[in-house]
């Protein structure tokens, strides 16, 4: 079925970033949102990018930033991917690409069947589409919450753009999540760590394992 491949988020340290390029990852994400447990300053963001191998794809996670934010990330920070996690419009995210250069992984939440028209839309304009659970109301963090969302509600489905699954996933659960929705691409971030913010190597690497056992799986057809 060939290889699946992966996204580990909310990189810290430069140990974090050795983990996750040891386990083939192909994205490391970086979060610049002070209210999460994972948010790095633009110094160690660097620092940490820096570090990074030729091949490990650099992303920047963001939540309705300015473009004056923006302009002080990507001035010091050599990014590969922007990911906007917040509630910018699809007229936004087309902007930004425009501005930057760069490509744009959009982020969008779901819950029911009703925020699946969502994707569409956006897929249209950004680069890669992330498929997350959408938060609880009053939540404090957009993303990385642990929490999962009905498989089933995008199984079998496409968009205009490449997309990649988040959202509480495991090294437990994640071969049934790629089996029940044909992922390609999957993203994780708490379902990595020992603590809140702090990864665990050997979590990545079960991680990693999972992902190459889940891909081994036959895509279902629908």
């Amino acid at each position: 079925m060939g290889a699946v491949s992966f996204k580990i988020c909310g990189l810290r340290s430069v140990a974090d970033v050795a983990a996750v390029a040891r386990a083939g990852a192909r994205y490391a994400g970086f979060v610049f949102f002070s209210k999460s447990p994972r948010h790095v300053s633009v110094s160690d963001a660097r620092r940490l990018a820096l570090a990074a191998p030729v091949g490990l794809a650099k992303v920047g996670l963001v939540v309705d930033p300015t473009d004056a934010l923006l302009d002080e990330i990507l001035g010091s920070v050599p990014l590969d991917i922007l990911q906007l996690h917040g509630d910018e419009s699809a007229g936004r995210v087309a902007q930004l690409r425009a501005r930057y250069g760069l490509p744009v992984m959009k982020a969008v939440g779901v819950r029911t069947e009703d925020d699946l028209s969502a994707l569409a839309e956006y897929g249209r304009v950004a680069d890669q589409i992330l498929v997350d659970a959408k938060p609880a109301p009053g939540a404090d963090l957009p993303g990385g919450n642990g929490l999962a969302f009905d498989w089933r509600l995008i199984a079998g489905r496409r968009w205009p753009c490449p997309w990649m699954l988040a959202g509480g996933l495991t090294p437990a659960n994640v071969g049934r999540a790629i089996e029940m929705t044909g992922a390609r691409q999957v993203d994780v971030s708490s379902g990595v760590e020992s603590a809140p913010g702090v990864k665990d190597a050997a979590l990545v690497a079960r991680f990693a394992e999972a992902v190459r056992a889940g891909a081994e799986v036959p895509v279902p057809r629908f």
